[in-house]
């Protein structure tokens, strides 16, 4: 786990129902991501949380079997909430 909080959009091929869910399943299993958002019509995966960049494709690429473009890599000042 990171200290750093990040915002990460990737590229990834999301073709069927099947993609769709075997992608949102890797997402939910990954403890360090706080929120995601999959754009299926523009091919997009949007992550936030306090992770490793680098990890999260790697484990997203594995777990999928899609290839992984990093599209836009954000660090955030990241606020805790109560």
């Amino acid at each position: 786990m990171s200290d750093k909080f990040y915002c990460m959009t990737m590229r990834m091929n999301i073709d069927c129902n099947g993609c769709y869910h075997k992608i949102r399943r890797a997402l939910l299993e990954m403890h360090d991501i706080e929120r995601h958002l999959i754009e299926r019509k523009q091919q997009r995966v949007s992550v936030s949380g306090a992770f490793v960049p680098q990890d999260v494709a790697i484990k997203l690429r594995k777990r999928t079997n899609r290839r992984v473009e990093i599209l836009e890599l954000k660090e955030v000042d990241h606020v805790h909430r109560p």
